[in-house]
């Protein structure tokens, strides 16, 4: 059985953040800030948990009453699936948790530095994976994924370290103490998906967008360095789609809003570009699966930046053939738009003509 979760502790590492509870008539969430965090932190989500004493109370038609900061800490398809098959196990479904639950089995093992007090502990299998395993992991993750084996969701699911997005992935630490996401292939993904995804952050990289360190293992493995850890701590991390309060998956978000929102939380033109920069690259290099999620803010000390750049492949399908992230509400955007984008949010056109040249070039280069 899944212990019941009236109230639930919300830390920044080992820092008391506040509490978060289910309201009276238990339809949606409230979350209090505690006192000392109030004089010495920082607000978790500008837009939807302003710094202030008192009550905040979730929208009830939003994220099932949930706040989306919190929410933010949840897995996505991959590690929904790696819980729900572990709950039927013990005779439920993620489905009939609440959302404190659902965040208690997260716990102290999510991405970045928001955790969760009590932890609901579903792993049978504790056992951390190293290099030489990672055949062995795929394996694994198909058979788990075509629901033919059952019993490796607990070693998978404590391997993945809550990371988000669809496709299978395990959080690794290496010789040197650094820390990687690795991601393998889906049961849709072709063998070289891996490869691809390597040499489209690496062209990323060459057009001037700021990325983590990435390798490829095994000429198929790709790996990504944690933005999320520094110095061994967790660092606090939210999604363009949480910070804007925004389901990723209904495609509510416009490239304008994720310049405008660079702009309010970060106060810096260099970041804006840095945020120019991404779209002209996801549009020319067509990556249509550049929703909310795949862009991310840190936060440290109150101060807002752009985290490192990830999840940029060749997409090409996208929603119906658009991008998930439209431009002026256009799922194609014309250099035309971009242009009209760079220049709304104070970027010269002689500087929106440079970036969108110099990305066309290179992509043309190596990725044609």
């Amino acid at each position: 059985m899944i212990p019941a979760v009236t109230k639930l502790t919300v830390c920044h590492n080992e820092d008391l953040v506040g509490v978060l509870q289910l309201s009276a008539n238990d339809n949606s969430c409230v979350f209090e800030y505690a006192s000392d965090w109030l004089r010495t932190g920082f607000s978790l989500s500008p837009l939807e948990l302003p710094l202030h004493s008192g009550l905040h109370y979730a929208d009830a038609n939003k994220f099932g009453g949930n706040f989306a900061v919190f929410e933010d800490s949840m897995p996505d398809g991959y590690g929904l699936y790696l819980i729900d098959r572990m709950l039927r196990r013990n005779g439920t479904s993620l489905s009939q948790l609440t959302h404190l639950q659902r965040l208690a089995i997260v716990g102290m093992s999510g991405m970045g530095a928001i955790k969760y007090k009590p932890f609901i502990d579903l792993h049978e299998t504790k056992t951390s994976i190293v290099e030489s395993e990672l055949d062995e992991i795929q394996r694994m993750v198909l058979d788990i994924l075509t629901e033919k084996n059952s019993g490796d969701e607990s070693l998978l699911y404590y391997n993945s370290a809550n990371s988000g997005g669809a496709r299978p992935k395990i959080a690794m630490q290496d010789s040197e103490g650094k820390h990687w996401i690795v991601k393998f292939r889906h049961t849709y993904d072709a063998v070289s998906v891996g490869r691809e995804e390597y040499l489209y952050m690496k062209t990323a990289r060459e057009c001037g967008i700021n990325i983590p360190n990435i390798k490829l293992i095994n000429d198929k493995y790709f790996a990504i360095e944690r933005f999320d850890i520094e110095q061994g701590k967790g660092v606090h991390v939210l999604t363009a789609a949480a910070l804007l309060k925004s389901d990723f998956r209904n495609q509510t978000i416009d490239y304008t809003n994720l310049l405008a929102l660079t702009g309010f939380l970060t106060q810096n033109p260099q970041e804006v570009e840095e945020m120019y920069r991404r779209m002209v690259y996801n549009v020319v290099c067509e990556n249509r699966d550049d929703h909310a999620k795949n862009f991310s803010f840190i936060c440290r000390n109150g101060m807002w930046t752009l985290s490192p750049a990830y999840d940029i492949t060749y997409s090409p399908i996208g929603t119906k053939g658009e991008h998930a992230t439209s431009l002026f509400y256009n799922g194609n955007p014309t250099k035309d738009l971009m242009i009209k984008a760079g220049v709304q949010i104070k970027i010269p056109k002689k500087r929106c003509l440079e970036i969108i040249d110099c990305i066309e070039k290179i992509c043309n280069e190596k990725l044609r």
